[in-house]
């Protein structure tokens, strides 16, 4: 039985013009993310970083002599060298020196990093440098289109595409605390990508690479670049972060049912002081081992983030009431928060 083939009036079948749009649709995409690496990879950087290596030698450790070597990325946001990256990459590097796509090398300096948002800032001794454009990470939207450029195992200027995946994602950062607001990514990410940007399709910096989960197919993750950029500015004036501290350790506790109605406490859980610190703000102030923290300046506790979370700079020197149970008795407490060090 003969096949009848429908064409229109141009003479092209159904099926040969939604493979041209199809075509079309691909080629848009690719030089979307032409255009995005065009003018975003000259300002990426490979950084090669120094570590002293130590090693146990039967009940001592001692320091050798030799060296590790390790890698990241990097990004150009002036022209006159400054370089955001990651904190993991750089922090306590014997040496570290930048390699540009067009081949020149620099040694780099640090000026700050910052452990508890994974950034770093890094300059370099050179002028009319390419600068990548920072965007605004709050514009963002799941799904939509994604590039990271990196330098993964050392193989310079890889190109990877993705799109959103998530927002408002939480991610413990080595030193502790969580990072608010992460990006998630399906755009491959592998060890030497880490401070690489993560760009829009307009080649505007949205995050900076920061993490995977190897044992996850397609979890990576970025600081958004809102948050790069304020503590960017903090390490260019500063060197680094000022955070508060009350010299505590704490666990979160559940709090019984009773105690929650009699003292008509919202949440379901506390901070308990499981340690306080000598001489620091909270012996002080007068805090016990086993208060339940339920309150900060008349704002709920319920974990050891939400303290973290309003421990900033600015309350360092600063009075601040803490609501706490005390075996049956809900009370506050005066305390002075002191400024973090290290």
């Amino acid at each position: 039985m003969p096949v009848t083939v429908v064409r229109k009036a141009n003479g092209q079948s159904a099926q040969d013009q939604q493979e041209a749009a199809e075509l079309a649709l691909l080629d848009s995409y690719s030089q979307t993310v032409i255009n995005v690496v065009d003018r975003v990879a000259p300002s990426v950087v490979m950084i090669d970083v120094s570590h002293a290596r130590q090693k146990r030698m039967g009940q001592r450790q001692r320091q050798l002599p030799e060296e590790v070597r390790g890698s990241g990325s990097g990004v150009i946001f002036t022209p006159d060298g400054f370089v955001l990256t990651n904190s993991h990459v750089v922090h306590g590097a014997l040496s570290t020196k930048v390699m540009l796509q067009d081949g020149r090398e620099f040694a780099a300096e640090l000026i700050g990093d910052d452990r508890y948002t994974d950034l770093a800032v890094i300059r370099v001794n050179a002028q009319d440098l390419p600068v990548a454009s920072l965007g605004d990470s709050k514009s963002i939207r799941i799904g939509q289109l994604v590039v990271a450029i990196g330098n993964p195992y050392g193989f310079q200027a890889t190109v990877n595409a993705g799109v959103i995946s998530a927002l408002g994602r939480s991610l413990r950062a080595e030193g502790g605390r969580l990072i608010d607001n992460v990006i998630q990514t399906d755009a491959a990410l592998n060890p030497g990508n880490s401070g690489g940007p993560l760009v829009d399709s307009q080649a505007n910096v949205i995050g900076i690479n920061t993490a995977m989960i190897p044992w996850a197919q397609g979890i990576c993750f970025s600081i958004p670049v809102n948050t790069a950029k304020i503590i960017a500015g903090k390490l260019m004036k500063d060197g680094r972060v000022t955070r508060a501290y009350i010299g505590i350790a704490g666990q979160v506790l559940e709090i019984a049912t009773n105690a929650r109605r009699v003292h008509q406490l919202e949440g379901r859980r506390g901070v308990m002081v499981s340690a306080v610190e000598p001489g620091g703000p909270a012996e002080k102030s007068g805090l016990l081992t086993g208060d339940v923290i339920v309150g900060f300046d008349g704002q709920r506790i319920e974990s050891i983030d939400d303290l973290h979370k309003l421990l900033s700079s600015d309350v360092v020197g600063k009075r601040i009431e803490l609501t706490v149970l005390r075996l049956t008795r809900k009370m506050t407490v005066l305390l002075v928060a002191e400024e973090l060090k290290g």
